[in-house]
């Protein structure tokens, strides 16, 4: 009981930290960004007291270096942009992630500290998981009814991020349950989480969290062969789960019909069943060939896709981002950097992960261990082979940014409790 004590007080003292508001307000759209708002305030205050130590702290300099990447592609690309006005306001936007990833590296200092904050973190996600529930048994959730193809929980019947979102931050759910109950809460938390992220209907969401399971499978295993078992374990239980959802859920059938149309051979069922994703891929290589250097423009996508689509293009004869102007986004992580940032902006977000990379080997053992389940978000949240949501974009973007301040932090976490003799 006497060790919940510190626990408990350091998940009450991180819940108060405006940082951890930024993604329990997720759900809400652009609420999330009165958090954003409240860092930037508290760094403020900081800055007063002691602004000099604030930019020198090898967290500090680490999130401005990455953070110069992943900021500077898109300034270099809005000097040619195809919409000047929507890139270089796009610009702008992304300056306030600065001052939200130091306030992260300021207040989440020392293990204890970090640790609370995980715990808070999978607090929300619990209760997520918990409404996500509610919505798959009854229908409804506290935001109302479910689409007929997905449930979305607390994100509401109109914004299908819930089960991205979910696989994204899965990692400090079953974290803070492998700490706190041993194996058999990573477990639990494991099957708690599967139902929801499944029945989301994002194949998105099925392979992160996939990936996610892959990587506590190696850390709980210890050797290959332990591994091989504890993936053939798993891989019965997600074969169990998706025959049970299969047989009882309309809308995962719903789902996996679409899915598999794509073992036809055919394009155009292939297509049919990535939801036009080749379709924007396609448009996104003639983009791609056009603007070789910088691109289009960052969050430029939907303005040039008119003058490389064909005339009977799906997403031009749809209304999909409300204006009927084509996609909206490219949909895979590379293809949104090379169409709307060229060719240098990949190069600027290559070396972001080579110095992300030098950063991580360099912080040891006990550095990567406090930084672990924060790691694996971004592993995940990065991973080319998939489909993604833009990273540019207001929502997603600063998901992204929360997670890399959060890394940071968590870095050297280990290291400034030990110099403040904590």
């Amino acid at each position: 009981m006497n060790s919940s004590v510190p626990v408990l007080k350091n998940l009450l003292r991180s819940a108060c930290l405006p940082f951890w508001l930024v993604v329990a307000l997720l759900p809400f759209g652009r609420s999330a960004e009165l958090g954003t708002f409240l860092c930037f305030a508290g760094i403020a205050f900081a800055w007063r007291r002691d602004g000099r130590r604030l930019l020198t702290s090898p967290a500090a300099r680490l999130l401005f270096c990455l953070l110069a990447c992943y900021i500077g592609a898109a300034l270099l690309s809005a000097f040619t942009a195809v919409v000047p006005g929507k890139s270089w306001a796009t610009v702008l936007g992304l300056l306030r992630y600065l001052p939200l990833g130091l306030y992260a590296c300021y207040a989440v200092r020392g293990e204890q500290r970090l640790h609370g904050f995980y715990a808070a973190v999978a607090v929300v996600i619990a209760f997520w998981v918990l409404d996500a529930w509610m919505q798959m048994l009854t229908g409804w959730s506290l935001r109302g009814h479910a689409e007929p193809e997905r449930i979305s929980g607390l994100f509401g019947a109109d914004d299908p991020k819930l089960g991205p979102t979910l696989a994204v931050l899965s990692p400090f759910a079953l974290w803070v349950s492998r700490q706190r109950w041993g194996l058999r809460g990573l477990i639990v938390a494991f099957l708690l989480l599967l139902g929801p992220v499944m029945l989301s209907g994002s194949r998105a969401a099925w392979l992160c969290y996939g990936l996610v399971a892959l990587v506590f499978a190696w850390r709980e295993a210890g050797s290959p062969l332990r591994f091989v078992v504890a993936c053939a374990i798993g891989a019965a239980i997600l074969l169990v789960a998706g025959g049970v959802a299969w047989k009882t859920s309309t809308r995962f059938d719903a789902r996996m019909q679409r899915t598999l149309t794509a073992l036809s051979g055919n394009e155009q069922d292939l297509n049919q069943a990535m939801t036009g994703r080749l379709d924007i891929w396609h448009n996104s290589l003639r983009m791609i060939a056009a603007h070789p250097l910088t691109g289009v423009g960052v969050r430029d996508f939907r303005y040039a896709y008119p003058q490389f689509a064909p005339p009977n293009d799906h997403f031009m004869t749809a209304e999909t981002c409300g204006e009927g102007e084509g996609a909206c986004h490219a949909h895979q992580i590379v293809l949104e950097i090379l169409t709307e940032t060229g060719a240098i902006g990949l190069l600027l977000w290559l070396t972001g992960v080579a110095i992300a990379w030098r950063a991580w080997r360099r912080v040891g053992e006990v550095g990567r261990a406090a930084a672990f389940p924060v790691s694996v978000s971004l592993a995940v949240m990065l991973f080319p082979i998939n489909t993604h949501l833009a990273f540019y974009s207001a929502w997603w973007g600063l998901l992204f940014a929360w997670l890399l301040g959060l890394w940071c932090a968590a870095l050297y976490a280990s290291a400034k409790e030990q110099r403040d003799g904590a």
